[in-house]
Order: C-alpha cells, then structure tokens, then sequence
C-alpha cells in the first residue's frame, strides 16, 4: 500500500517536467511573466521550461505582418469625398514592450493606421492624392513608426492601395482627360502649320533669290503629273509674262 504513492510522485513530476517543456520558432519569443513580474529577457527560440503557474508565457512573432486597412471615408482638402483603403507592413522589434506597453499591439497598430489615414489624406487635394502617392506613403510611415516606436513596433512601409472615386467625379475627371488630349492635339497641328509656313517662307526665299528656279520647279511638277498618268493638261505661264502683266496694272 505505501508503494503506489512513492511510485505516483516522480510519475507526476516527470509528467509536469514535460509539460513545461514548451518550442519556439526560430521567428518567436516568449515573454515570461514569473509571480506577475516581467523577466528582462524574452525566451526563445529553441526548447525552454515554462513552470507552470509560477511562469505565464506569451507568445510574440517576429516575423513581418501585412495588415490590411479597411476603407476610410476620406474628404479631401478640395471637399471631395472619397474611399481610400491602404496595406501596412510592420513587424515586433522588442517583444518585452510589445506585450507590456499595450494591450494588443494588433488591435492598436489597426486603429492607429485607420485614423492616420483619414487625417494625413484629408489635408491634400485629389489631384494630390492621385498623382503623389511616394510623397503620402513616406508621410503616412513616419507618422506611425513615430506612434509605435514605444510599443516596440517598426513600422516598414505604407501603401496606400485603392483610392474609389464617386461616379460623379469618374465622368468629370473622363471630361478633363479628353479636353486635355483635344488641346494638346491643337496645339501639335498648330506647332505643324507654324513650322510648315517657315519653311515655306524660306523656300519662297530661295526661289525668289534665284528667276530660273521657278522654272526648274514647274518643270519638277510636271514630271510628277505626267508620272500619274492622267488626262491633266497643265499650260505654265512664264513667270516674267506675270511680272510684266502685274506692272502694267
């Protein structure tokens, strides 16, 4: 009868040895809470002994999270409303204060980035919000490294990932986009017929420098004529007999 119990205590104390036992990946620590006191060293990686319940471990990962941010309502410096949505990436840089200056650094990171979002955006127009987002990312970064630094967050980067414009606003930007190609189209014919009359002026010049050179050119034009092989008949006119007609007038 007093074997049993001799035999049932180191039973039980390999069976709690055991149960202490506990893994970490290469990409966890554990902070240990030992009598509610923080250790100053995480744990880990590899096997390390938990003592339960003098010892409580929490479980942080290093690794880089994406964390996707739900569309904000955003209204723009112009008082254009939009739906902008972004991607953050941060990672744990200290486990100790991750767990212990906030209660869910998730949680906090998320909310953080949702009102960040609405603030930094809201005080750029939409043609900023379109055309600079390099500029409002870096903004949007610092601004939340900053906030999490004393959680022990390192916040990496920022992206700001759809921006959905009212329907409104889609055909008035279509509208601008087309004026805008119109214009430019203007423009390059009307830098074509500018060019062309200079070029024209100056050949104009050079025959006009030189009498014999207008005949030269009839007879060009028609070589040209008589290649196309059409019914055109073509009587040029001495350029002198004009002259001569002209002044008499």
């Amino acid at each position: 009868m007093i074997e049993y119990p001799i035999l049932l205590f180191p039973l039980l104390l390999v069976l709690y040895v055991v149960s202490s036992i506990k893994v970490l990946a290469e990409y966890e620590r554990g902070v240990i809470f030992r009598l509610g006191k923080l250790l100053p060293e995480p744990k880990g990686p590899g096997v390390i002994l938990v003592f339960a319940p003098i010892d409580r471990m929490v479980r942080v990962g290093l690794r880089t999270v994406v964390m996707d941010v739900p569309p904000q309502d955003v209204i723009t410096r112009d008082n254009v409303s939009v739906k902008v949505n972004a991607v953050v990436y941060f990672r744990v840089m200290d486990p100790l204060r991750a767990i212990v200056q906030v209660e869910n650094y998730h949680y906090a990171t998320s909310q953080l980035a949702q009102t960040t979002l609405r603030s930094v955006l809201g005080q750029v127009d939409l043609d900023g919000l379109l055309s600079d987002r390099e500029r409002l990312n870096a903004t949007l970064q610092k601004i939340l490294d900053q906030h999490t630094d004393p959680w022990g967050i390192k916040v990496s980067s920022v992206e700001v990932k759809h921006v959905d414009l009212p329907e409104n606003m889609q055909r008035a930007m279509a509208r601008q986009a087309e004026a805008e190609r119109e214009k430019r189209a203007k423009i390059i014919h009307a830098a074509g017929e500018l060019e062309a009359s200079e070029k024209l002026a100056q050949a104009a010049h050079v025959i006009a420098s030189g009498p014999e050179a207008m005949t030269l050119r009839y007879l060009q034009t028609l070589t040209e004529i008589a290649a196309e092989k059409n019914s055109t008949i073509i009587f040029p006119l001495p350029i002198d007999l004009l002259r001569g007609i002209m002044n008499r007038t």
